[in-house]
């Protein structure tokens, strides 16, 4: 009897051959190497995978997810990858894509202990503290946790302009960095227009000086 995992490997040999049948040299140039223009922050729903809902193919996006899409400067996984996005892939956007009905923006905004999970969830309270006058106002509590979510992703969107692998990049080149929301009920991205595009969008605290050998921190 076949189980749910073997399904996944069933599936796999479909879609391989499906592949090779429209694209003989799929996989022989992908085996080349990537040059995705795109790195996408995103949560780790389930319901939000990257290159589906907005209709790329492999290779067009370098992808790191993490509950509730954190850029979390303390986080040396998130920081690796946006290092080898940045200064190795020479990607030309960031994008921070959050989704209304995030699990963990709803979690950080209740008292409930969740154990280990309490230490990340720890930075979207801080968010919600940041903002806490606005989010009060909201009486509806769903409509609250939305405005959570675009919050959210507008914090993370300046966490990522006060990384100096960032502020390094943007003396060199353009670099964008971008806030969206997937809304799972319609399938829709919505635009924050939040972008940050230089380091003149940031106050004068965040702002890296670089000499000949910055420390790449």
């Amino acid at each position: 009897m076949k189980t749910s995992y073997d399904k996944l490997i069933e599936n796999n040999k479909v879609w391989a051959a499906q592949k090779l049948q429209e694209a003989p040299e799929f996989f022989n140039l992908s085996a080349q190497g990537q040059a995705p223009e795109f790195l996408w922050v995103g949560c780790s729903d389930s319901r939000v995978p990257a290159n589906e809902i907005t209709g790329t193919e492999s290779g067009e996006i370098f992808v790191h997810r993490n509950i509730a899409n954190m850029v979390v400067h303390t986080d040396f996984n998130f920081m690796s990858v946006l290092q080898y996005a940045v200064e190795v892939l020479k990607v030309k956007h960031i994008i921070v894509c959050g989704h209304y009905g995030c699990g963990g923006v709803n979690a950080a905004m209740g008292p409930i202990n969740n154990g280990l999970v309490n230490k990340w969830l720890r930075n979207i309270k801080e968010v919600y503290a940041k903002y806490e006058s606005e989010l009060n106002a909201i009486a509806d509590k769903q409509a609250r946790a939305n405005r959570l979510v675009e919050l959210n992703v507008i914090e993370q969107v300046h966490n990522l302009a006060k990384t100096s692998i960032v502020q390094k990049a943007w003396a060199d080149r353009s670099l964008q960095i971008h806030g969206w929301v997937y809304g799972i009920g319609d399938g829709r991205i919505k635009d924050l227009d939040c972008m940050v595009h230089e380091i003149e969008d940031l106050e004068p605290i965040f702002r890296f000086e670089f000499p000949n050998n910055p420390l790449d921190l």
